[in-house]
């Protein structure tokens, strides 16, 4: 008769359950793997196996622990790390996942898992060659691999290679056709090419392969977006969010539908849930100082308001500098650089910082893009009055001198219009929501040519950046052009624009920081408007509640500026004939 717990009795337990997990009957291989380890505790057989069961199962917590206390038994096993690196890829702990994976690699250096799960590490960690690379050593050894090709892809886009991480989702779902995940990445990179008919197919393909795949209900409202569907994507975010409360996208972009839609109440709410984003990194601020949301008396206090996004946020939410100081408080206003001297007379604020400067003893904080939702701000509330910026008087002489000596060598006639152009946004290459959003509001100045053939014009470029070259490029072929007054190697920093911008009677704009300027000034400024706009210019309108010297010029379809130029060509035609 056998002793109870002998080896041959465990070996045939672990056996009977590896053949259960195989099986897919993992409750029942669970129950045999812990019979086992309630007669043998450090079982290094049954403690990796009911890790990776748990993991199956998705319970990574118990999972993590089970395999974290069979490799403290027996650390050379390299399955062990690499499914270690699984788990903690899946709880976003990506540093300690590039760790494990690197460990199960130099153990076993062609573990195709491993090298999987190594490049899932290193794209979440903003390494996207790195990870392709890792991929593709892992397709090499393992080329029926879906979850490597699915992986792949998502790299790829962030490399800006949209048409092969195409490809690459394409070869996933042909090794797993009803691959959720899959899908979903492949409407993700049909929406970089910009076909959102399309990607909407992909992402309810993922829908009907896994109806819970949250992600894909996720994906699917940011393409109804791209089609003008807002209320279906409204309800999409909903489907989402009911699959996964805490899911920080789901919110984030729920709080833009609303935004645009003109439901800021809610929207406000929403849009605080961007501190708990993953990419783009939000600039949360770690202040021991209490943040202000409205609900605390300022009398007597002192709050650092402070810049956390672009330069066209701070220059329209700065407006609100001047309410908070009427609260009683000491107003310090932390801002880029590049804003320090436009914004040096701004009204209420005590005390204006340049971001990365020492900042002076302060009681609360309140990040600009918070102050909406502290002032319980509505379409009815929004503080639209302009300017509240203003240039500097002697610079505006200056400008205007220097316009009237550039504009008198190429002006068509005294009494031409004077409008200022700026055809492409920043670039943020190393996100790919934010390189398409760049990619949309912007266009080529070869695009803007039908307006430099309308006649009492003169065009002065306001751009900034690479996309500046433009203008001597399309100078060499196209005479029109030509007559651009170009000072922007003159232009220091705002506080110049701002001069700039004062002696001109209009200024067109793709949506960037220079048409926020403009409105803050309360310069004329039209801005061509992509379909997907931002959330601040809303819907269904050519005005905005935030500038009233705005005039928006909105894409019918998505992509089509043709329209938008037709548009502007017509209206600034007759503007300059009554001029």
């Amino acid at each position: 008769m056998s002793k109870p717990g002998n080896q041959k009795q465990l070996d045939t337990l672990l056996q009977q359950a590896l053949a259960l997990q195989q099986n897919g009957a993992l409750a029942e291989a669970e129950e045999l793997y812990r019979e086992i380890l309630a007669i043998r505790p450090k079982h290094f057989d049954a403690l990796q196996l009911l890790g990776a069961l748990s993991l199956q199962a998705g319970r990574l917590d118990d999972g993590i622990a089970f395999l974290k206390k069979a490799a403290s038994i027996n650390g050379m096993h390299a399955p062990i790390h690499s499914n270690l690196a699984f788990a903690l890829n899946a709880k976003e702990q990506y540093k300690e996942a590039l760790a494990s994976a690197n460990r199960a690699l130099a153990l076993m250096p062609n573990f195709a898992d491993a090298l999987n799960n190594r490049g899932t590490a290193l794209g979440a960690l903003d390494a996207p060659a790195e990870a392709l690379a890792s991929f593709d050593r892992a397709l090499a050894l393992k080329p029926g691999m879906p979850e490597a090709w699915n992986n792949r892809s998502c790299v790829l886009r962030d490399l800006d290679r949209p048409a092969e991480a195409l490809t690459s989702c394409d070869q996933a779902i042909a090794l797993r056709p009803s691959y959720a995940e899959a899908w979903s990445n492949r409407g993700n990179a049909l929406s970089d090419l910009n076909r959102p008919q399309e990607a909407e197919q992909s992402y309810r393909q993922a829908i009907a392969a896994q109806h819970t795949l949250a992600d894909a209900w996720n994906n699917l409202g940011l393409t109804l977006v791209d089609m003008n569907r807002h209320a279906d994507a409204l309800s999409s975010y909903d489907r989402a969010l009911a699959l996964k409360p805490d899911s920080a996208e789901g919110h984030w972009n729920r709080a833009l539908c609303l935004l645009q839609t003109g439901n800021l109440d809610a929207g406000w709410q929403e849009y605080e849930w961007r501190w708990q984003r993953n990419r783009p990194q939000a600039g949360r601020r770690a202040f021991a100082q209490p943040l202000w949301l409205g609900v605390e008396p300022l009398e007597g206090k002192t709050i650092l308001l402070h810049a956390e996004q672009g330069l066209g946020d701070t220059l329209q939410f700065c407006r609100y500098a001047p309410m908070v100081a009427k609260l009683g408080a000491q107003v310090v206003l932390e801002v880029q650089p590049e804003l320090m001297r436009l914004l040096a007379p701004l009204e209420g604020v005590r005390q204006l910082v340049a971001h990365g400067q020492p900042l002076p003893a302060f009681d609360y904080h309140c990040p600009l893009l918070s102050l909406p939702l502290a002032f319980k701000t509505d379409l009815a509330s929004i503080p639209g009055n302009t300017p509240y910026l203003f240039a500097d008087p002697a610079a505006v002489v200056h400008w205007g001198t220097r316009i009237a000596a550039a504009a008198g060598a190429a002006s068509p006639g005294a009494a031409a219009l004077k409008v200022g152009l700026v055809w492409a946004g920043g670039n943020r290459p190393h996100v790919p929501e934010l390189r398409k959003n760049d990619a949309r509001r912007s266009l080529a100045l070869a695009r803007l040519a039908p307006l430099l053939e309308v006649p009492d014009v003169q065009f002065f470029s306001l751009q900034k950046g690479p996309p500046a070259q433009q203008l001597a490029a399309l100078s060499e072929h196209r005479e029109a052009s030509r007559g651009v007054v170009d000072l922007t190697e003159e232009i220091t920093d705002f506080a110049d624009t701002a001069a700039l911008v004062s002696n001109l009677d209009l200024v067109i704009s793709v949506d960037t920081s220079t048409a926020h300027l403009a409105g803050a000034i309360g310069k004329p400024v039209w801005v061509l408007n992509r379909l997907d706009t931002c959330w601040r210019w809303m819907l269904g309108r050519d005005d905005s509640p935030w500038y009233p010297a705005v005039r928006l010029f909105r894409q019918p379809t998505l992509g089509d500026w043709d329209s938008v130029i037709a548009s502007v060509g017509r209206a600034l035609a007759a503007l300059a004939a009554v001029r």
